[in-house]
């Protein structure tokens, strides 16, 4: 699946990435049904990986946290490819 196309079929997520001058990337994790801010991915330089740092106080069920999980693995892969 290209980058990307994920976040379009997240039923409950949206993805929308943040401008940032840095080389990675930034992304604002948003609740599709009431538009809040739920979280942020960005890159942790100490782990070499993306993460997912959420809002406090946020609740999470197994669906999203796979959704969060999927957009994760895509931007590692993404960057995978174009390193």
């Amino acid at each position: 699946m290209p980058f990307g196309e994920f976040a379009k079929m997240s039923e409950y997520l949206e993805f929308k990435q943040i401008p940032f001058k840095g080389k990675t990337k930034k992304f604002h994790v948003i609740s599709k049904s009431r538009g809040f801010v739920l979280g942020l991915i960005s890159w942790y330089p100490q782990w070499r990986c993306y993460t997912f740092s959420p809002a406090y106080p946020t609740t999470w069920n197994i669906d999203c946290l796979e959704d969060i999980q999927v957009f994760l693995q895509q931007l590692m892969d993404d960057r995978k490819l174009n390193a």
